[in-house]
């Protein structure tokens, strides 16, 4: 099972050199986890089997630069705000930096991996 960002740079399937119904593959914007996903992901583990969880995130992740960016559109704005903690975490390392250092971008979503890790082990 994949949890990726709906980029299409990374498709699950070409990654993993995979076809398609190889894999069970969840994509949302910047890869996090709600309630929704959480659910989904047990139904997966507990009833159709997966052995294995790969949460993928991926550089120059546009999502991750909406939120350095502090972008404002609609429902979107909603699902951008659950990677803040991330770009938060990376800020206190770092320091006050923005989307156009792509390092920055990449640390935040190196730090969104982890912490959605976290969050599917705690709350599963």
């Amino acid at each position: 099972m994949i949890l990726s960002c709906i980029d299409s740079r990374v498709f699950a399937e070409l990654v993993f050199d995979q076809g398609v119904g190889d894999l069970f593959s969840f994509g949302i914007v910047g890869n996090f986890v709600n309630e929704d996903i959480l659910e989904s992901m047990g139904f997966v583990c507990k009833v159709a089997g997966s052995k294995l969880v790969v949460v993928l995130g991926h550089s120059s992740c546009g999502a991750v630069k909406g939120v350095c960016e502090h972008v404002k559109v609609g429902n979107l704005t909603t699902l951008l705000s659950k990677i803040q903690p991330a770009v938060e975490s990376i800020k206190d390392i770092e320091g006050e930096r923005n989307s156009s250092d792509l390092g920055f971008v990449d640390q935040v979503a190196r730090k969104n991996v982890l912490i959605t890790i976290d969050r599917i082990k705690s709350e599963s």
